[in-house]
């Protein structure tokens, strides 16, 4: 096979393991909601720190998958070459773009899970 299909069937790969990664995070997120309502009705505090703690998981394994993305999309970006027609061009930018702003919410999501002891502000994931 030529480089660019197997660059290509090793990047599916990567996808496959990342949608196993988000089905255990959805699992997580499903616990963590569990606990968050157990700590607004019976003031649980234990439950409030095992949420806190499972969302800081959750959003510092996401931002390691957003940066996977973010890389992959430079990589395209990178390879751009100016026999590429302006459509592809603008497509790969949007989407170097798009993956840019994804990382960046990630990061900020991290930081309020971090930072919001007293759970004021509600956290979800896209």
């Amino acid at each position: 096979m030529n480089s660019k299909i197997d660059e290509k069937l090793r990047q599916i790969r990567i996808e496959d393991f990342i949608w196993v990664i988000y089905i255990g995070i959805i699992a997580l997120s499903y616990y963590s909601n569990y606990l968050e309502r157990k700590y607004f009705i019976f003031n649980d505090c234990c439950s409030k720190n095992k949420y806190r703690n499972i969302m800081i998981l959750i959003f510092s394994v996401l931002i390691l998958v957003y940066f996977y993305f973010l890389y992959d999309s430079y990589s395209s970006l990178k390879d751009i070459n100016c026999y590429d027609s302006k459509k592809k061009k603008r497509l790969l930018y949007l989407s170097f773009l798009a993956s840019l702003l994804i990382f960046i919410s990630g990061i900020i999501f991290l930081y309020i899970a971090i930072n919001d002891t007293d759970l004021n502000v509600e956290l979800a994931f896209n």
